[in-house]
């Protein structure tokens, strides 16, 4: 196994202004070494990981980090900058620059060493001596946790003094600190120091956390090592489960039922949540975890002591700060509701158009396959078709409003959800009732959460008290008193969209285009399409417009940066051209993701070329009156879309606009000198820095 960091990739002079150019600066160390394959599509998978968060820390340090394709084994470049280069830490510009390249499969030996680093990059005493690292290989061999010489006198080497042997030595430890009980494998649970031991009076505060990240190389340990370092100030127990790189094992039960409180620092989804259920919980970011530890360990013993018994939150809410406003948490809740409706939208849409295909649109009167099929007849298949996407869609608003109160209140949200979601179907609510149900059933299960209730009652509240209470609540609600409302509102909007014409069409048409190609798949991209599919639930010839002109749009901006790349390919990077290939049969079918990396590498000019072609693409499939009974398919579909040739037709002008566009501000560009080329030019996949 080679050696993670050598002298070779150690600069104590870099000399970048920029954090693009930083990257790229000690990126070169790693292609010269035949670690990094391919420098461009590296630096782009770097730079995407940095849009997904900054990797700046307080204390002077920057971690980009990713994984990559492109890597050959997992590697560290670090650099030290006299001017210091901002990478966007709150208390402002970084001189310690760690460069972290792991493979996409990359062994977790070197993963953990990695892991074990991190952790040290919140302790002092090692970043002062990096600082005072008088020649590369000295800093490299403190990274390493190489055994510093004794001098005569007995210190260590210049530099190195009293610092604890990082990441190697960390990872051939056995994890035998006094307060291991969780057995995490990879680290000792309470951290590299002694755990606080309880008096012989009082035992201390326990707090269980866990820790993760999008990579799951850097920060991931950095909060958990904050987290400890705090609780030992606090005189409080904090044991860790670190989600990260190199897996992860579950802490013991015992400590988890000991807990007093529970801390989650995360930016993707806590496994296994519900073992913490009932718990106080602190439910944020990761680099809150590393920046304000101190803050979120107050901030359960303030809830514990009050009483407080809150359920962790949704896998959409991971990453939710104590800052996010009202409506950011409501954005939240609703893209988790339409992330899980969204296949059985696709699922029943497509078998019953498909049904209206073979069998006419007379399908939906044939008799129950159940009573009556014929092996030989087309229209016995086609009904069987089209009677199971039915019951696949059936399930479309019970969906979205279980899954929105999974996403305020977790699993004990999905029974008054999906009671909830059901009723609006009964009283004829639809798509919009179930939006409310989902609502409702979360903020009912989040209040009664609240109540303090006796220990003895607590294992039954999930199971028993909390789906009996707040189901009959949601259920009177839905019933009595939002559900009728709401049905005059649903037949409105459907009676709307039904008598859409002219101008107006048109106008909403351009409006779904644009919102489309926003944001290539994330929440705007998600609204305009969740609207098209809860017109789905009750067709009409608006609503089947509405949905042609949104999967229209939709597959114009992946095809547009195709075009783009075919046309004047010198204009974009080897990378960016093989990116291209892939986006022809991306956009095709109606992947919008596929222009993310082309717009990771170059926002400014990308993002706006793909709204003005989306805008024009939904305006023409309205004029045209195109229909379209599927939720998805792009191509694939083109039988089932009513006037295909006018919908191909506007397809084709909205990608011939964007990709003139793209071309035109792209080419207006002044070149950037090499030092400052940003990374992000080179376009790889995002995908490839998760």
């Amino acid at each position: 196994m080679s050696e993670l960091i050598t002298a070779d990739l150690v600069d104590l002079d870099l000399s970048a202004e920029t954090k693009e150019a930083a990257a790229r600066s000690l990126a070169e160390r790693m292609r010269d070494l035949g670690r990094v394959t391919d420098l461009d599509g590296f630096l782009a998978d770097v730079a995407a990981r940095e849009a997904q968060m900054p990797t700046g820390l307080d204390g002077g340090i920057g971690i980009p980090h990713c994984r990559s394709e492109h890597v050959t084994e997992p590697t560290l470049a670090f650099g030290r900058s006299a001017a210091g280069i901002d990478f966007g830490a709150p208390d402002g510009p970084a001189d310690l620059i760690f460069l972290i390249a792991a493979p996409a499969g990359g062994d977790a030996d070197h993963l953990s060493i990695l892991s074990a680093l991190a952790r040290h990059l919140m302790d002092p005493e090692f970043t002062s001596a990096l600082r005072a690292a008088g020649e590369p290989g000295a800093a490299a061999s403190l990274i390493r946790g190489d055994e510093p010489e004794p001098s005569v006198d007995g210190d260590a080497a210049p530099g190195a003094d009293d610092v604890p042997a990082p990441a190697a030595a960390e990872v051939a430890a056995t994890p035998s600190d006094g307060g291991d009980t969780a057995g995490t494998g990879e680290r000792p649970a309470t951290g590299p120091g002694p755990a606080v031991s309880p008096t012989a009076d009082a035992r201390p505060f326990r707090i269980v956390a866990v820790t993760s990240c999008p990579t799951g190389i850097a920060h991931t340990y950095m909060a958990a090592e904050a987290l400890e370092s705090a609780g030992r100030a606090a005189g409080v127990e904090v044991v860790v489960e670190t989600q990260g790189s190199a897996g992860f094992v579950k802490l013991d039960p015992a400590v988890v039922a000991a807990a007093d409180g529970v801390i989650f620092a995360h930016d993707v989804e806590v496994r296994d949540k519900d073992r913490f259920a009932g718990l106080p919980t602190v439910d944020v970011g990761v680099k809150a975890g590393i920046n304000r530890p101190g803050e979120l360990i107050a901030e359960v013993r303030e809830k514990a002591a009050r009483g407080e018994r809150v359920a962790p939150a949704a896998p959409m809410d991971a990453g939710a700060d104590a800052g996010d406003g009202f409506a950011t948490r409501l954005r939240k809740w609703l893209m988790t509701g339409v992330s899980y409706m969204v296949p059985f939208v696709a699922a029943g849409g497509l078998l019953i158009a498909l049904a209206f295909a073979i069998g006419g649109y007379g399908i939906d009167k044939a008799p129950s396959v159940a009573d009556h099929f014929a092996w030989t007849e087309s229209a016995s298949w086609a009904a069987l078709l089209f009677q199971i996407g039915g019951v696949a869609f059936a399930f479309l608003v019970p969906v979205l409003a279980g899954f929105i109160a999974y996403g305020m209140a977790d699993r004990p949200g999905l029974v008054p959800g999906f009671v909830g979601g059901s009723i609006a179907l009964t009283v004829d609510a639809g798509f919009l009732g179930g939006l409310i149900a989902g609502l409702l059933a979360g903020a009912v299960v989040m209040a009664v959460q609240r109540l303090d209730v006796p220990a003895a009652l607590r294992g039954i509240m999930p199971v028993v008290v909390i789906p009996l209470l707040s189901s009959a609540v949601v259920g009177f609600l839905m019933f009595l008193v939002v559900g009728k409302p709401v049905a005059s509102l649903q037949k409105a909007l459907t009676d709307w969209l039904g008598g859409l014409s002219g101008t107006n069409a048109v106008i909403l048409g351009a409006l779904l285009g644009l919102l489309m190609a926003a944001d290539l798949g994330g929440p705007l991209n998600k609204v305009a399409y969740a609207f098209a599919v809860g017109g789905l639930a009750d067709p009409n010839e608006g609503s089947l417009k509405v949905m042609a002109a949104v999967m229209a749009a939709g597959m114009v901006p992946p095809l547009a940066m195709a075009l783009a790349t075919t046309v004047r390919g010198r204009l974009f990077t080897a990378s960016e051209r093989e990116n291209g290939k892939a986006a022809w049969v991306l956009g095709a079918s109606f992947i919008t993701e596929g222009a993310i990396p082309f717009a990771a590498a170059d926002p400014l000019r990308v993002i706006p070329s793909a709204m003005a072609g989306g805008a024009v693409t939904g305006a023409l499939s309205m004029a045209f009156g195109c229909t379209l009974r599927a939720p998805h398919g792009g191509v694939f579909v083109v039988p089932l879309i009513g006037s295909p040739f006018l919908c191909l037709l506007a397809v084709v002008a909205g990608t011939a606009v964007s990709a003139a566009v793209v071309l035109l501000l792209k080419g207006l560009r002044r070149p950037a000198p090499p030092q400052a080329a940003l990374p992000a030019e080179d376009g790889a996949p995002v995908a490839a820095a998760v």
